[in-house]
Order: structure tokens, then sequence, then C-alpha cells
């Protein structure tokens, strides 16, 4: 036993030679790193592992961009766009699509008030309201008229045809007269109508329709706000008093009218706050696209506002709504089936409208 113990010493004294010559080193590492700093060796680890972080918190930013991008394009793709004109087809047919598409183009040179076909509508074209001849994505374009209609509308309270559609523009955003339906010029305006929504699925509203929809604010619409926009953003085109300008040829409208005597009249679907807020939002000041607005929401209801409480052309709206529930929450003309009051439903708030019709439908 007492030689096994003896033959232990041996070992443990080599290990504890061997800590101590370890811990030496170490500490003279220290005293070497205080003295004289970081050896080069070891910074140039340091700095290549920063620039290592660097560059991967680039390639992840990198990565994410490219992604929102990447989303953002695909969305894109599935925003509803109109048939190449190019590919309106030879024959009687297509010349009547192409007479279309030049009336909703220039509408006020053949049916304005010095129109060479007959003088219904204020001088104002199709195409003002329904941007690019109708084409343009959340620019009130027509990609859903086709597929969606004949169809029901509580404003009439009566199934309508496209040819009833097309007659509504004429008689509220044009201010004019109806057109007959068996004239060249309404079966030219449908036959382009149908064209545009050849490819658009029945009874479908494709991605791009209509307007964009806007969240509701949670005040007023503010008409001094709107008036402070207005002049900042819409009337060197449209002009101090609303007035528009008038093409060279004095015939129609480089800019419309947005009030006085030659703008839309109070029956028209832009007089709707949310559909005028919606319709700038997405497509003004001129040049601007769904997808890169310049305008707020915010700016977008307060200009809607100034421009709607601006004077504009009279009509008869006692046949409309004949189910006053079913008047939308923004329409501003009594009565209503609630309590709230005129004024509300020209400028909100209109949550606590919307709010109360939902609980009603239930």
């Amino acid at each position: 036993m007492k030689q096994q113990e003896q033959d232990k010493y041996p070992i443990i004294i080599t290990k504890l030679v061997t800590l101590i010559i370890i811990l030496s080193i170490a500490l003279s590492f220290c005293l070497l790193f205080l003295i004289k700093g970081v050896p080069d060796f070891l910074k140039k680890e340091v700095v290549n592992s920063e620039k290592e972080k660097a560059a991967l918190e680039k390639v992840t930013e990198f990565n994410k961009l490219k992604n929102g991008e990447a989303k953002k394009a695909e969305e894109k793709l599935l925003v509803w766009s109109a048939p190449d004109i190019t590919t309106i087809p030879n024959g009687a047919n297509g010349e009547l699509i192409k007479y279309g598409r030049e009336l909703i183009t220039n509408t006020s040179k053949y049916l304005g008030p010095k129109g060479s076909v007959a003088h219904f509508s204020n001088g104002m074209n199709c195409q003002n309201c329904h941007l690019d001849a109708g084409t343009k994505p959340f620019g009130n374009n027509y990609s859903a008229v086709a597929s969606t209609y004949p169809k029901f509308r509580e404003r009439s309270g009566a199934i309508e045809n496209i040819y009833k559609r097309v007659n509504d523009c004429f008689e509220r955003s044009l201010n004019g007269q109806a057109l007959d339906t068996l004239s060249k010029e309404m079966q030219a305006i449908k036959a382009y109508i149908k064209w545009l929504g050849k490819d658009v699925p029945k009874k479908e509203k494709p991605k791009g329709a209509g307007l964009t929809e806007l969240a509701f604010l949670n005040r007023p619409a503010n008409e001094e706000n709107g008036k402070t926009i207005y002049q900042q953003k819409c009337k060197s085109c449209h002009n101090e008093n609303g007035e528009g300008k008038l093409n060279a040829d004095g015939i129609s409208y480089q800019y419309p009218p947005l009030w006085g005597e030659h703008s839309y009249n109070i029956g028209a679907g832009l007089y709707r706050l949310s559909r005028f807020a919606g319709y700038v939002k997405s497509n003004m000041p001129q040049g601007v696209t769904y997808d890169a607005p310049q305008l707020t929401d915010e700016e977008a209801w307060d200009v809607a506002a100034f421009v709607n409480s601006q004077p504009r052309p009279k009509k008869d709206l006692s046949k409309d709504w004949p189910k006053i529930a079913g008047k939308p929450v923004d329409h501003p003309f009594g009565p209503y089936s609630d309590s709230f009051s005129e004024e509300q439903h020209k400028y909100g708030p209109f949550e606590p409208i919307a709010l109360l019709k939902k609980k009603n439908k239930k």
C-alpha cells in the first residue's frame, strides 16, 4: 500500500508543474495585452468578424426588401389590366368598339355643348371620371361592368342594365340628357365596355375595379383643411374657382371643372365623400397611381369635403333610394332610417352610422 501511495507523488507533482506553466503563460499574455494592447492578428479577426456581421445584416435587410418588393409585384400582377387596344377585332364590331372608346375619351367633341353629333352633356368627357378611357386600375374603370350587369341597385330599387348605367352618368356626372339606347353612340359605348371586360368571369369583380376604399376618419372631414390642400395640390390644374381648363379648341376640358355650372351635379357618385376621397387618393394630383399615392387618407377626405361643399348643379333625387334604409352612410340627403343628421351623413364621422347600419341588418 505504501509503495502505491509513493508511486502517485510523481504524477501529482507533474500535473501541478504543468498547471503552473499554463497559468504562467496565460498571465504573461495578459500582461502583454495590458502593456502593448491586442495583437494585430487578433484585431484583424475582430474586424473581420464585425465586417461579416455588418454584411450579414445588409443581406438580411436586402432580403426583406426583396421579399417586400416581390410581394408588391405579385399583388400588382393580380390587379386587372385592360386588353391591348391593338387586339380590337377587325370588321364592323371592331369599328363600333373603337368608336365607343373614342366617345369615352372625347365625349364633348361629339356630344357636348358644341358636339358634332348632338348636344347632350356639360362639356366634360367620360374619362374625366373614368380615367384613361375607363382602363386605369382604381381609376373608376369599367372592368366589372360587363361581368356584373344586369344587377339590382339600391339607388333605383330596380335591376339595371348597361344602358341604364351609362345614362346615369350622362344625367348625373355629365349633368346632361340620356342617350337613345338604340343610337349608334350608345351601342358603341356598350360594345367598348363589354370588350374591356371580356376576360372577367361573370359575376366577378376583379381587383382594381372601381375606386379605392378608404378607412373612415374618427372625425368629420374638414373643409378648411381641404381648402389648403386644394390650394397646394389642385389649383394649378383646376384653377382657383374649380372651373377647370378648356382645351385650345374650346370644345372639351384639359382639366375638368370640379364645381360650378359645368361640373357634375348633386346626384353623381363622386358627390359622396367616400367616392371622391377614394378617387383622389389613388389618382390625384395628376400622374399619381394607386401604388404610389401622394395624398394621405386624411388629406383625401378633407379635400373631398372642400370640393363637395362648393356650389354645383342640382338634380331631382326624389325617386332615388325608394328604400331609405339602403342609402349609403355618406349619402348627403335625408330622410334617413336613423337619427343622424344630414351634416354627419355628408361629412362624417361615418363609423357610428356604419355600425348602426350593420347592427340593424342582423
